[in-house]
C-alpha cells in the first residue's frame, strides 16, 4: 500500500537527491510461522485479530542492530495528534521507525516496551496503521533541508505558527472581473507581509479559532 506512495513526488526526490532513506519493511519477514502469520486470536475472547509481539519485536531489534533510532513510533487512533509542530520536531531527527497498526490492534506489551511513541492523524479509525504513515513521512520529508528548492516555502505553511495561511493568488490579475488585492500588485514589501498577517489571523479566528487558544 505504502510503496508507490513513497516512490512518488518529493519522497521519490528526496531519496533519489540522497537526502532521506526510506526503506519498507515486511514483517511476514520476521514471522517463524511457517504460514508466515503476524496476527491472533487475542486472549480473552474479544472480537478481532491481534498483531504478535514476537515479529514486531524480532523486526524492530534488527533494525536497531543495524543503527540508531531517535523514536519507535506506533500509528494508534489514541495516540498523539500529529501536527504541523510535531512534523518540524522529528524532522530533525536521525532515524525514525513507524510501525503501522492492523487488525483489531497490536499486542499490548508492543506498545509497552518497544514504542517510544503514539501518533493519531485524527480522531478516527482506519483498517491500518499504512496511510498515516504515509502522511507523517511526507510532512516530515518535505522539511528536510535541500527536499524543497526553496526552503522557506516550507516554513510559511499552514499551521507552522498556529495561523493559516492568507489566500494566495497568481496570474492573470483580472479574471471574469475576480482582481487580486491591490496590495500584491503594489511591491510594497512592508504593507504585504502586514495584509499577509492580518490575513491570516483573519482566517484562523474565523475558521480555526482553536489554534489560537494555545
Amino acid at each position: 500500500m505504502v510503496e508507490p506512495f513513497m516512490n512518488e513526488s518529493i519522497l521519490a526526490r528526496a531519496q533519489k537527491k540522497g537526502f532521506v532513506e526510506i526503506h519498507i519493511h515486511n514483517l511476514r519477514d520476521y514471522t517463524l510461522d511457517k504460514w508466515k502469520r503476524v496476527d491472533d486470536y487475542p486472549y480473552g475472547g474479544f472480537a478481532g485479530m491481534v498483531m504478535q509481539i514476537e515479529p514486531i519485536d524480532r523486526c524492530i531489534t534488527a533494525l536497531k542492530e543495524q543503527r540508531c533510532y531517535d523514536e519507535v513510533i506506533f500509528t494508534s487512533p489514541d495516540g498523539e495528534q500529529f501536527s504541523q509542530g510535531l512534523a518540524n520536531e522529528l524532522s530533525l531527527m536521525e532515524n525514525i521507525i513507524i510501525l503501522c497498526g492492523h487488525y483489531k490492534g497490536i499486542d499490548q506489551r508492543v506498545r509497552d516496551h518497544l514504542i517510544t511513541r503514539e501518533i493519531s492523524i485524527g480522531d478516527y479509525v482506519l483498517t491500518g496503521g499504512e496511510l498515516p504513515a504515509a502522511v507523517m513521512a511526507d510532512a516530515i520529508v518535505r522539511l528536510v533541508p535541500g527536499v524543497i528548492g526553496d526552503e522557506q516555502s516550507a516554513f510559511s505553511d499552514c499551521f507552522q505558527d498556529n495561523l493559516l495561511s492568507a489566500p494566495i493568488y497568481t496570474r492573470p490579475a483580472d479574471y471574469k472581473g475576480w482582481k487580486v488585492p491591490d496590495i500584491l500588485l503594489s511591491g510594497h514589501e512592508a504593507r504585504i507581509k502586514e495584509w499577509e498577517l492580518e490575513q491570516s489571523m483573519e482566517r484562523t479566528q474565523r475558521l480555526r479559532p482553536d489554534l489560537l487558544e494555545g
